[in-house]
């Protein structure tokens, strides 16, 4: 089934298989469900025509999902970068928004560590020149 651009797993209950379309979380599914008069326990390969259609209208009737719910998040975090509020700040560096701390933890949006450069010493790879015998008498 295809419902909003995704295909829904066919082996899985309609409540959960919902969830995979982008902005539909298992509560939201159920109420999808339940106003489209579709047995939330009932599994996508059993959905008759009929069922599949009606859940397909009242998504897109209903909700925004996919691709004009993902560009309306970016677009309201571009927003935010771009009056350079304090939010917006932390998300154009690339920092956590919400509070956490970055002392420690914050590896999400810091990414992996860059440790601390060690300096080596140059590598003694010649030998120092031996020194000239001495000259007896002098």
């Amino acid at each position: 089934m295809r419902v909003a651009g995704v295909d829904l797993p066919a082996d899985k209950r309609g409540e959960v298989a919902l969830t995979y379309i982008y902005g539909i979380g298992r509560r939201a599914s159920r109420r999808i469900l339940v106003q489209a008069n579709v047995d939330p326990d009932k599994r996508v390969k059993a959905w008759s025509t009929d069922e599949t259609a009606r859940v397909r209208e009242m998504i897109e009737r209903e909700m925004k999902v996919e691709g004009d719910l993902r560009r309306e998040v970016s677009m309201n975090v571009k927003r935010l970068m771009d009056i350079g509020c304090y939010r917006g700040i932390r998300h154009r560096k690339g920092l956590p928004v919400r509070g956490q701390r970055t002392h420690t933890n914050a590896r999400t949006r810091k990414g992996p560590r860059r440790g601390v450069m060690v300096k080596k010493k140059p590598a003694a790879a010649a030998p120092a020149p031996a020194a000239a015998p001495k000259k007896a008498g002098a």
